[in-house]
């Protein structure tokens, strides 16, 4: 593999651009493979020119934002593309929240047509009555054999049918007629300039107060350049992505929407992980680049053991949000010969602002190296003018094309979170070794301090979870008076397992880490809550105990 240069060149062109030049370089090449239906980019390119004259039709105007609350689907992505050709701002929702905090967000960001889920259009049409709700059925997308066997009598189509379809208003607008009815859109209509504000995704952190993150078209053009040259995909090459990571979570927004689009692959599009499903994908279309959280490349690899499925076609997988366990890495490079990296960043950096080499150095466990044009600097929390000594603990400080100008409306937030220089404070303890590889040790607003000492959840988690009786476990930090926070475990017991008392989890755990640091409590739960792309919720965990424990 070629080596990544130190610097890219920003790009001095729109999103729309990409989509633009992968129709007329690659047109007959399939885009989008829902199912077996496939897309090619001639035909996404003139999908999206119709969708954007629907938009255009319904008064979106060039700053206006656009709500797409919908799950991973072609109508996704050609609603995608269509609002950014008309210069449009696209905010996106996850389909499953709810429909009052649906409609909290769509205000928030002022957003006046929203492109809603017909699972979840009428509630959503309910909460907001001045909106322009259109409908959108994704199971429209797929082949019209599949379309015709979700009607079928059968517990099969009816699993499916629930799944995908739901109850739409009854006098809504419907999104698959009005492209299908739409003359496109002229083709001298003004585009959107590279400064132009391109995306809003809402991400929470560890506050839970949702913020919305504003990516202009430069941040997420220059980030799919700086993934092209970390992986040295080419667009001459066929590649094939997986299409497995939510499109509203920046993670699959970027590397299984854009940057897909810049190296003109074709992405095998599935609306939520499912093992079964994604095995039956792989026969029929083999992968060769699947970006991915740890659960889902272990599951995959036990599952394609036990069916002896062939995942030999994937040569490149990257891991993100948390930490990449050691045995998963090897597990799936042993099983498909091809190399697995972790990948580090932020909703704020576009996402990605670190990543392992595809060589041999990758490590398994360590967040690695700053992508290029990035820089870096490990700072004093308390301080963050101030950076620590040479491979001290300190909080990750990034500065690079990819990262944000801002929070939508949020003047006070985006102070804090930016400071001189355009350096983030990620929120991140690291450390950084004589070699520039860089790991997490844990978040600054996580880190509990007991007795006067810091404990750092996820190295008692990473303990806690080699235990065999424990299937996951989420560490958190309970008041405790004069103490300051004592360290509460909450476990979910592994199968077969029944019991499991502190005395022996402290045991357990007492061989590899500090006394502070030692669980003084234990919780069992039937299951931990997770994120869209499966990281542990640990401040929704810390709610829920709040509200349960006594005092």
């Amino acid at each position: 593999m070629k080596a990544t240069p130190h610097t890219v060149a920003v790009p001095d062109w729109p999103l729309p651009a990409v989509l633009d030049r992968a129709a007329r370089e690659h047109p007959e090449r399939v885009a989008l493979d829902f199912f077996g239906a496939a897309t090619t980019y001639r035909q996404l390119a003139d999908t999206v020119a119709r969708a954007a004259s629907v938009l255009a039709a319904r008064g979106v105007r060039a700053g206006d934002r656009v709500a797409i609350a919908l799950p991973n689907s072609p109508s996704h992505v050609v609603a995608f593309w269509a609002v950014l050709r008309l210069g449009g701002v696209v905010v996106e929702l996850n389909p499953t929240l709810g429909a009052a905090e649906t409609a909290r967000l769509v205000a928030d960001s002022g957003a006046h047509v929203v492109l809603a889920w017909a699972k979840t259009a009428a509630s959503v049409a309910a909460e907001l009555p001045d909106a322009d709700v259109v409908t959108v059925d994704v199971s429209r997308d797929l082949p019209k054999v599949k379309q015709w066997a979700l009607r079928l009598p059968v517990r099969s189509a009816r699993a499916q049918r629930d799944a995908l379809v739901g109850t739409p208003p009854a006098d809504g607008a419907r999104w698959h007629a009005l492209v299908a009815a739409a003359a496109p859109l002229p083709g001298e209509h003004p585009s959107p300039a590279p400064e132009d504000l391109a995306v809003l995704i809402y991400t929470g952190g560890t506050t839970g107060d949702p913020k919305a993150v504003m990516l202009r078209h430069r941040h997420l053009t220059v980030n799919a350049v700086q993934g092209q040259a970390w992986t040295g995909h080419d667009a001459a090459a066929a590649e094939v992505f997986y299409g497995v990571l939510p499109y509203f979570h920046a993670f699959g927004l970027q590397l299984c929407l854009v940057y897909a689009t810049v190296v003109a692959a074709t992405v095998v599009v599935l609306p939520k992980f499912d093992v079964r499903t994604f095995l039956a994908a792989q026969r029929r279309r083999p992968g060769t680049f699947l970006p991915a959280v740890p659960p889902m490349l272990a599951r995959l690899t036990t599952a394609a053991r036990e069916k002896q499925a062939d995942l030999g076609s994937f040569r490149i997988a990257i891991s993100g949000s948390m930490a990449l366990p050691a045995e998963t890495a090897q597990a799936w490079e042993a099983l498909t010969g091809g190399l697995v990296i972790e990948g580090y960043g932020m909703t704020e950096t576009s996402p990605v602002a670190l990543g392992s080499p595809l060589d041999e150095r990758r490590r398994p466990g360590a967040l690695g190296l700053p992508f290029p044009s990035t820089q870096i600097r490990v700072a004093n929390p308390d301080d963050p003018a101030l950076d620590v000594a040479p491979g001290e603990r300190g909080e990750l400080l990034i500065a690079g094309p990819q990262v944000f100008d801002g929070y939508w409306n949020r003047p006070e937030d985006t102070a804090a979170a930016l400071l001189p220089g355009g350096w983030l404070r990620t929120g991140d303890i690291v450390t950084v070794d004589d070699d520039g590889f860089v790991t997490l040790v844990d978040r600054t607003k996580e880190v509990i301090v007991t007795g006067g000492f810091k404990v750092y959840p996820s190295q008692v988690e990473d303990r806690l979870r080699a235990m065999p009786e424990i299937e996951d476990v989420a560490v958190v930090g309970m008041p405790a008076g004069d103490l300051g926070e004592r360290v509460v475990a909450a476990i979910v017991l592994a199968k077969g397992v029944t019991s499991l008392d502190l005395t022996t989890v402290r045991e357990w755990a007492s061989a590899n880490l500090a006394r502070y640091a030692l669980p003084r409590g234990l919780v069992v739960v039937t299951e931990l809550p997770h994120s869209a792309i499966g990281k542990v919720m640990r401040r929704v965990v810390r709610e829920r105990l709040l509200t349960s424990m006594p005092a």
